[in-house]
C-alpha cells in the first residue's frame, strides 16, 4: 500500500538560518523555492540523492517545537550514511555539536544525533 516516505515538513524560525544549515551544511539540493505572499511564507523542497523530499517553511508566529522533554508527535527524522566518522568529522567542523557516537543494542549498526538551528533532533544511521 505505501511505497516509502516521500517528504517531511519542517517549519523553521529564522528562514536563511535553515536554508543555509540544510543546503549548505547538510549539502541537500535545492529542487524549488518559493515565497507565499498571500501566507508571508516561504516554502523551500529539498531533496536527497534517493529522491526523498524536505519541506522547509516559515510561518509568522509559529511556536517553538517542544524538544526537551520529548513531546508525544514525530520524535526525530533519520538520515543514512556511508561512513558515520567522516560525517560526524565534517559536521564537527561546520560548527555541529554532535552526539557522541551509539551503537543500537538491537541492530548493532552505529548511531548519533545532532540538532537543527531550530533543534530539531536529526539522527545519522550508518548504513553497512
Amino acid at each position: 500500500m505505501l511505497n516509502g516516505i516521500h517528504h517531511t515538513a519542517i517549519i523553521c524560525s529564522d528562514y536563511e538560518k535553515s536554508k543555509h544549515f540544510y543546503v549548505n551544511v547538510l549539502k541537500l539540493e535545492v529542487l524549488d523555492e518559493n515565497y507565499r505572499e498571500q501566507r508571508d511564507s516561504y516554502k523551500l523542497d529539498l531533496v536527497l540523492p534517493d529522491g526523498t523530499q524536505l519541506e522547509l517553511f516559515t510561518f509568522p508566529g509559529a511556536p517553538a517545537r517542544p524538544s526537551f522533554p520529548e513531546a508525544q508527535g514525530l520524535r526525530h527524522l533519520a538520515f543514512n550514511v556511508t561512513e558515520l566518522d567522516s560525517v560526524v568529522e565534517y559536521l564537527t567542523s561546520q560548527g555541529v555539536e554532535v552526539e557522541p557516537v551509539r551503537v543500537d543494542e538491537y541492530t548493532g549498526k552505529r548511531f548519533t544525533f545532532f540538532q537543527d538551528p531550530d533543534g530539531l533532533p536529526l539522527e545519522l544511521c550508518e548504513e553497512l
